[in-house]
């Protein structure tokens, strides 16, 4: 029923797209002839004026809710794909410029770049972390084996006025260490990042797999620690 609703949902989001697609196509096509005929026209009121601008906003936005409901599409059948195979923890990534460019640092010689999407999956299970985008046929961008993950840590990041934690990796391969800053999404409508209980507790569930992981392979353990604790307002330091 789910997949049923999944398609249903991507097929209208298409629908819709590629019929705003043929309205601007054919705005842009006729646009010498609209240039031709608009100057012979009389001086419109200003009623048709704010008419007009109030059609273009309303393209506009119609245009931004197209493309976004069309993005969200992609990443939840991106995510049910992922879940249906893998047993670990799949989350959501924001794409930013650090890491795009940390990770193609690291990619291995000869391999294609890095190309992440928007919005892409990170899938933390019992081989390693990895990197996903596509749609219902997701297609893995980057992996790393859990021996080459130095260390999980809780760091932060300024977005526009506001403080978003991140969920910082510190790779090493071919004598390259780096560290992968990622933001988390928030999968709730209205919301950009994940923060709070459920960032944390993504960080820790990272950081449990890598240490079983190096513990079956006999590896020497990270040092364990803890994400720190959120002092909110109405509650006391300790």
């Amino acid at each position: 029923m789910n997949s049923i609703a999944t398609r249903y949902r991507t097929g209208l989001t298409v629908a819709v797209a590629l019929a705003t697609m043929i309205v601007i196509a054919g705005l842009v096509v006729g646009s010498p002839t609209i240039e031709r005929v608009i100057p012979r026209l009389p001086d419109p009121p200003g009623t048709l004026v704010a008419l007009g601008l109030a059609a273009v906003a309303a393209v506009t936005a119609l245009v931004v809710l197209v493309v976004r409901g069309a993005a969200a599409a992609r990443t939840s059948a991106r995510r049910a794909a992922l879940e249906s195979v893998y047993a670990g923890e799949v989350s959501c990534g924001i794409r930013n410029g650090d890491l795009a460019a940390r990770l193609d640092q690291l990619r291995e010689p000869g391999s294609k770049a890095v190309a992440l999407s928007s919005r892409f999956s990170i899938v933390a299970d019992a081989a390693g972390i990895s990197f996903w985008v596509g749609g219902r046929r997701p297609r893995r961008a980057a992996m790393f084996v859990w021996r080459e993950v130095r260390n999980i840590r809780s760091d932060s990041t300024v977005v526009g006025s506001a403080s978003v934690p991140l969920a910082v990796l510190r790779i090493r391969r071919a004598g390259t260490s780096i560290e992968l800053p990622m933001v988390l999404s928030d999968a709730r409508a209205g919301h950009y990042a994940l923060v709070d209980g459920p960032f944390y507790a993504v960080v820790r569930a990272w950081k449990a797999k890598h240490r079983a992981a190096l513990a079956a392979e006999g590896l020497e353990l990270p040092p364990l620690t803890a994400p720190i604790p959120i002092i909110r307002q109405d509650q006391p330091a300790a």
